[in-house]
């Protein structure tokens, strides 16, 4: 993150590193953006979400979607995570970016066990098929972070500002 904003971007705050956490902590589901490797442009599909025990960004995705070849082609991708809808404009919602890389954890790996039932406390209907040898749980290292909190507020948020582990 650089130190002096850049023009339009709040400098970040308590009520920043809040709501920031706030969506991260309520989000069940992102939208991800990747890189399509066919056509090399950009792809957004909606994913279920989650945190692992270590509050990293995860999601549990099958072999057979064309975002989880997209990311193992490319592990750099965006997640969008946006609060409950309201009423009013949809713009004046918070929404949280994350731009991250991907690390698979395949079954056998030493994490997946934890993951799974971690996961699977978090999204119970996941079970019927967690176990699929096609699915595996995807991990993100989150490079950088911007807050929109509504009109007129934005924010660059460090991981600390998320209560995130520095990438690996």
């Amino acid at each position: 993150m650089q130190d002096t904003p850049a023009p339009g971007i709040r400098p970040t705050d308590d009520d920043a590193r809040e709501m920031a956490r706030g969506l991260l902590a309520q989000a069940r589901t992102a939208a991800l953006a990747v890189l399509d490797p066919d056509t090399a442009g950009p792809m957004a599909s909606r994913i279920a979400f989650g945190r692992a025990p270590d509050g990293l960004p995860l999601s549990l995705i099958s072999d057979l979607a064309a975002h989880s070849r997209a990311l193992a082609a490319d592990p750099r991708c965006s997640l969008l995570l946006d609060g409950p809808a309201g009423r009013g404009d949809p713009l004046n919602h918070p929404r949280l970016t994350l731009q991250a890389r991907a690390h698979f954890v395949r079954h056998g790996a030493d994490r997946h066990k934890a993951l799974l039932h971690h996961y699977l406390a978090q999204h119970p209907k996941a079970k019927l098929y967690a176990g699929f040898a096609d699915f595996a749980f995807v991990l993100f290292d989150v490079d950088r972070a911007m807050l929109n909190g509504g009109f007129g507020k934005a924010y660059h948020l460090t991981h600390a500002d998320m209560g995130l582990a520095q990438p690996r």
